[in-house]
Order: structure tokens, then sequence, then C-alpha cells
């Protein structure tokens, strides 16, 4: 219908129709809040590179998410800090390690917070990477069965979801395995499925120390390049047992997040990640952008490409601005 018949600016005349047209609402609903969780007490240590993030000993973790819990935010994604680093990452899988402590405590402050933790063990190895090395190659069969371990630990200590974000070859088929076989059948998996060599985890490699001592992660996390490559990963999660899938990072893949919405239908959370917020966080310090806009343009656009949950270090403020 030619102009001025049709005219679409009428429906974004006021507020009150803008609201009603709108095709894609944010909600806190869609939120999970990445926290680092570290030993010791009365610890609140800055992250340089990530402004207004921490690493937090479980008595002051406890305190911070009473915020996040009155804000309805739905679930936290917890990373560790490891008391000692090792070859093999033992302190992933330890029935003392600090994220079986935290889940423990956690869920008896606020059961009702879900309680998601990632399963690597880059943050735990001395080498940083998310493997066992040999002959200075990640290892992919003998890793898994350490990921299945560390599944286990945190589901015996009360997790309500698990993350494994190693990247290796069939760890969602042996980490539900053995949580099958471990009686923990109720405990969902959200994998990292489509996750990417990316230069835009710097600042979480700061804040977990997790950074490789040596080479890099292109032998196993995937080529920005990929999108097919994407569709494919992402299958062979679902076939091996995944409950949730991810895209990671968000903001430079939305149009992955959107090809693997509308090829497999299942639940997809997107991870807006730490580079992310930290050129966001940087340029609001700066004054040359508006955070809070920019901030709810860029998750809006990530729910509208397909994503159901996005994790987010911005879900706080982005929970207090959709309550205003």
């Amino acid at each position: 219908m030619p102009f001025p018949a049709q005219r679409s600016r009428r429906l974004r005349s006021s507020e009150n129709i803008r609201r009603m047209v709108c095709e894609t609402v944010l909600s806190v609903d869609n939120l999970i809040y990445p926290v680092f969780v570290t030993h010791g007490k009365g610890i609140a240590r800055p992250v340089e590179s990530m402004p207004g993030i921490y690493n937090y000993s479980i008595d002051m973790l406890l305190k911070h998410l009473e915020e996040a819990v009155r804000l309805k935010i739905p679930g936290i994604l917890l990373f560790g800090i490891p008391a000692v680093k090792d070859e093999a990452g033992s302190e992933a899988y330890a029935e003392d390690g600090i994220i079986q402590q935290a889940v423990r405590s956690i869920k008896e402050a606020f059961p009702e917070l879900l309680v998601i933790t990632d399963i690597c063990l880059c943050e735990y190895t001395s080498h940083g990477h998310c493997g066992l090395i040999r002959e200075g190659s990640v290892q992919n069969d003998s890793t898994l069965d350490l990921l299945a371990r560390t599944a286990v630990s945190h589901a015996a200590a009360g997790v309500d979801m698990v993350a494994p974000s190693d990247m290796m070859d069939g760890r969602v088929g042996a980490i539900r395995r053995a949580l099958d076989e471990e009686g923990f059948e109720g405990v969902p998996v959200m994998a990292y499925s489509a996750k990417y060599a990316s230069a835009y985890y710097g600042p979480f490699r700061d804040a977990a120390g997790s950074a490789p001592q040596f080479g890099d992660r292109k032998a196993y996390q995937m080529d920005p390049a990929n999108s097919d490559e994407a569709l494919r990963e992402v299958w062979l999660d679902i076939e091996e047992g995944a409950d949730i899938v991810m895209v990671k990072p968000a903001l430079a893949y939305m149009d992955v997040i959107r090809r693997v919405k509308d090829e497999f239908g299942y639940p997809v959370a997107a991870y807006n990640v730490s580079g992310e917020y930290s050129m966001i966080k940087a340029a609001a310090q700066k004054g040359w952008v508006d955070e809070r806009r920019i901030v709810l343009e860029s998750l809006t656009g990530i729910k509208r490409a397909g994503a159901n949950i996005v994790i987010t270090y911005h879900a706080l403020d982005v929970a207090k601005w959709l309550q205003e």
C-alpha cells in the first residue's frame, strides 16, 4: 500500500502504542548472573578489567546474592577460583573444592535460587587449559572422565544444573551418563555447544586466572568464521542429552543464535561475555555511551536473535532498570 495511506510512524507515535506492538520483551526471567567465588573470608576482590565485578569469598558472596534474590533474578552461573592449581585440576572435583562448598552454602541460604555450575578444568589447572595435557596437547577422552567426575561432585553438593564449557568431544554424553548412574537424572545439562575461540574472553581470564600458559584453545574451541559447524556441534550435544544449548559469545554471534533457534527449537542460552561487558563499561565511564540504553539494547538484540536465556554480568543493573 503506497504512502500516504501506509504510514509506519503511526504505530510509533506514543509510548503505549509502542508497548502494544513491541515484538521482543526482555524480562528479568531471562537473566542468569555469572559470579566468581574463592577461598577465604571477608574477600571482595575487584576484577580490574571488569568494573563492578568481584571475586568473592563464600561469606561475601552470600551477602552479594541477597540483592540478586531480592531482584528475582532466577539463577546464577558459578565459577570457582581454587586455592591450589595442579596439572589435573583436582580441586574441580574435590569434595571440599570451592564450588562444592559454595553450592552447599548458597542452597542452604537461598534454596529458591537456581545454581548452575561451570564444568571445566581451565580455572583449576596449572597450565590453564581445559583438559589433561600429554606431549603438549590437550587430551580429549581422558579428560571426559574428570569432567564427568566434576559434574557428579557438583550434583552431590546440591547444584541445580551443570554447564560443561570445555568443548571436548563427547563430554555431554559422558556427563549425562555419569549423572544418571549416580542417581542425578533430574539434574539438567546446559551445554556450551557453540563456544568460539574468541578474543572477547580476556577479562574473564583475568578474573579466573585461567589464561593458557602455552599455546591457545583453537584446537578445541570453534573458529569464529564458522556457523555451519555450530549447528553440527549443537546437534551432537542434543543427541548426547543436552537440555539447553548455548552460544558463546553473544553479540558477534547473533546470526548463530538465530540459526540454532530456527534449526532445533531447543531452549537457547547466549553468554554476553566479559569482553562485551567491559567494553560497554569502559565506554560508559568515559561518557561516550549511555550505559543503561546500550545495555538494554544489546540484551534485547540477543533475545530477539532467539535466546531464551541471557547470561550477563549486567544482570543486577538490568533487573533494577526493568523494574523502574
